[in-house]
Parts: structure tokens; sequence; C-alpha cells
């Protein structure tokens, strides 16, 4: 179908238009909000040990939940390419399930599960906390940011076939000389992609992370939570701006990273 240059112009500022309110306005906002004092004062905000404590246990979170996802999404990735087994559109369907379960929902299970009466209750009664600790807070980053990994490495893995790993076999390698040799570096711009797209999910989670921790400055308060505390409790509405830019400061960073590795990928 052919679209007049009238009707290509109108789309795109209608497009370009919808992103800037949208999106530009409220960070534009943000922004002049949190450098209007001046770049000493925001620099002092984002200086308390609160916010360093929650600086730090975000980067914890983050240096956790990638390497758990990373062996696992590589994992799964490759049952449901190579593998034919029964439950396999169920396994589909679960690796999905992320993006269509509420986060709310996934921390009010996990506090069914591993709160002091759930199932699980054992172990913290025990002494060792996952509800209202880091531990809780983990597995709650990991749960939501599952899918990621898995959904960048499979079509990957579509795409390359099976030729050069049957080949590899039939020369005499077993099944991890045929993974790290072939396998992986076939699929690093894939997997990549996914870390960049777990880190920023990682850092961004609010609504899983709040329901399984206790929210104390110092003790298990993520970026997240020290922009929501700021805000609601402290009332000190400056130091939450001056959190949120930090915070997005990050994730444009790691956005740049994204396109960067987009154009390398799209160019091999």
């Amino acid at each position: 179908m052919r679209v007049s240059r009238r009707t290509r112009l109108s789309l795109r500022v209608v497009a370009l238009g919808y992103l800037f309110v949208l999106l530009a306005v409220p960070i534009g906002v943000i922004l002049w909000r949190t450098f209007e004092p001046g770049l000493s004062v925001f620099i002092a905000s984002i200086s308390t040990p609160a916010a360093k404590s929650a600086l730090n246990l975000s980067l914890l979170i983050v240096a956790i939940t990638v390497p758990v996802n990373v062996v696992f999404g590589v994992a799964t990735a490759l049952a449901l390419v190579r593998g034919r087994f029964r439950g396999r559109g169920l396994l589909q369907a679960v690796v999905d399930l992320p993006f269509a379960v509420s986060p709310i929902v996934v921390g009010v299970s996990l506090i069914m599960l591993w709160g002091v009466n759930g199932w699980f209750g054992a172990l913290d009664r025990s002494g060792f906390q996952v509800i209202f600790g880091i531990p809780g807070m983990v597995l709650a980053t990991i749960f939501v940011t599952l899918p990621f990994v898995v959904r960048e490495v499979e079509p990957v893995l579509h795409e390359i076939g099976q030729e050069q790993e049957q080949a590899a076999s039939t020369l005499g390698a077993n099944g991890w000389q045929t993974f790290w040799r072939i396998t992986l570096p076939a699929i690093r711009w894939g997997l990549t992609y996914g870390v960049v797209l777990t880190v920023a999910r990682a850092l961004g989670e609010f609504g899983a992370v709040i329901m399984v921790s206790s929210g104390f400055p110092g003790v298990s308060q993520t970026l997240t939570l020290l922009v929501h505390s700021r805000y609601i409790d402290d009332h000190n509405t400056y130091g939450a701006y001056a959190a949120a830019t930090l915070l997005m400061g990050i994730a444009l960073l790691v956005l740049l990273l994204m396109t960067v590795l987009d154009r390398k990928r799209s160019d091999r």
C-alpha cells in the first residue's frame, strides 16, 4: 500500500507528539526540578547513607539476578528449541508468565511460600529470613526478569540451526565442548541483549520487591523503594526527584548499551 507524503508526515507528527507528551515532558519536569537548586544539592541528596545503601543493594540484586537468569535462561531456551518432550507448550507458557502476572501477585505468592506461616516457613523460623530480607527481594526480581534471556536466546537458536553442533559431535566433541565452542559463541549477541534487558528491569522493579521488603533504609531498600519512601513517607519531594534522576541515569546508560549492542547485532 502506497502512502502519500502528507500522510507520512502526519503520522510522524502524531507519533512524536504522543511520545513527547507521554515521555519527554514528565522526564523533563523531573530533571528540571532536580537540578533547579543546583548540582551540589543534587550530589548531596544522592550521597546520603540511605541513598548509597539503596544504590549498593540495587546493584547487589542485579549482580545475583543476572547470573542466575543467564544459566537457567540459556538452559530453558536450549530445552525449548532443541528438546522434544511432553509439556513443551506448557513450559513456553510458564516462561511468559511474568509478563502476564502482576508483580504485586508475585510478591503475595512469595509471602505465601516463604513467609513465616508459608509452605517453607520452617526456614524463616530457623533463623534464615527470606521475606522482608534480601533473599526475598532477589527471588522476586528473578521471577519478574525470567523471560528476557530465554526470549532473546530462543530465536537465535532457531536461526543457527543444529548443523554446526551436529558436525562438532561427529568430529568427537562432547556436549560441553560443543556448547562452549559452537553454541555459546553463536548466541552471544542474543544473550548479551537479554542480559541488558534483565539489568534494566531488575533496577526498576518496584511492585514485587515492595511486597517482600521491609523497606528499612540501609537494610532492604532499593533505589525504587527509596524514591517511594522519600516521596510518600518522608514528604521529601526533592529527595525523591534526586533519587529518581539517579535511577533514570543508570537506566539511560543501560539503554545506551542496549542500543549499541543492537546495532552491532544488526551489522552482523
